[in-house]
């Protein structure tokens, strides 16, 4: 019969919660090691937050028209006034963050998918894989990339699918480029032949060994097409080619409240404008504490 000492006991107890404490330890450390990178966190958790139950939290129903006096100034009945319609502007405000960030993630993670295997397979495998990814990603950064989205939804239709569809193309070549020139630096150092050698196939040596080498770089541009792509979907709804009223969008707010800006109507611009920048600032920023949490060699 085996015996197990007592420390043996307990180490083998332990063993299975080292990885957990460790991922939350280092957590902490990269948002107390920059207090911006806490501050954008902090933002972030804000929105996530604004998106999941601020529909449910608002005071007033964002479609219904009436609530109150149109065009009536910010006031503790109204937060943010109230726009032609008698609409309220906070609630309208807080309930389009949900829609916003629905599209921007939708888009970023469309794009980062496809754009990040395909160009991992022409950088790890070059030939014609890379040709043809090449000649791909080339066609679609030739155009205007907001000129490509709008045409986009011209033709297949505003609605909200059409809109990431399109807004994650014109995304994509971001993540092939910098996945295949990640993958071509890496794709013949020591770690990766030392995994060929130990009998993995290509696939899993590519998406195995080299793809979370690259995830660093890779999780700032997703940051920096987060924040881009809420602009997008903002300006394709100012321009009538985005989502469509009486959707609450801050795209739309901004086009409806540009209207009266003149007369002095300066809430129905404001408040959406500073919501959209407050959003694509929180992402701007979030990028480099985005990177430390999936560098590996900033676990050490």
């Amino acid at each position: 019969m085996t015996s197990m000492t007592p420390g043996s006991t307990v180490a083998s107890a332990t063993a299975p919660t080292r990885p957990r404490s460790s991922y939350w330890s280092h957590l902490k450390y990269v948002m107390s090691e920059n207090p911006v990178t806490g501050l954008a966190f902090g933002l972030f958790a804000l929105i996530i937050l604004a998106a999941l139950f601020g529909p449910y939290l608002v005071p007033h129903d964002p479609l219904a028209t009436g609530v109150g006096a149109a065009l009536q100034p910010p006031s503790l009945a109204h937060w943010f006034g109230t726009d032609h319609l008698g609409r309220d502007v906070f609630s309208r405000v807080v309930v389009a963050t949900r829609l916003d960030l629905l599209i921007s993630v939708s888009a970023v993670a469309i794009s980062f998918v496809v754009g990040s295997v395909i160009g991992s397979l022409a950088g790890y495998f070059g030939g014609w894989t890379d040709r043809i990814t090449g000649r791909l990603v080339d066609t679609i950064m030739a155009f205007p990339l907001f000129v490509l989205a709008m045409g986009i939804v011209a033709a297949a239709g505003n609605t909200v699918e059409n809109i990431v569809y399109a807004t994650a193309i014109i995304n994509l070549p971001f993540y092939a480029r910098m996945a295949r020139a990640e993958v071509s630096i890496r794709r013949n150092v020591g770690y990766v032949q030392a995994a060929r050698l130990s009998g993995n196939s290509e696939l899993r040596v590519l998406f195995g060994h080299i793809f979370p080498n690259i995830m660093p770089p890779m999780m700032v541009q997703i940051s920096l097409n987060m924040g881009w792509a809420i602009l997008n979907a903002a300006g394709l709804s100012f321009i009538g080619l985005g989502v469509q009223p009486p959707s609450p969008e801050w795209g739309i707010m901004v086009a409806e409240g540009a209207n009266f800006i003149i007369s002095g109507e300066w809430w129905l611009v404001i408040f959406p404008g500073l919501a959209l920048m407050l959003a694509v600032f929180t992402f701007n920023l979030i990028g480099d504490g985005l990177r430390d949490l999936v560098d590996p060699q900033r676990r050490t």
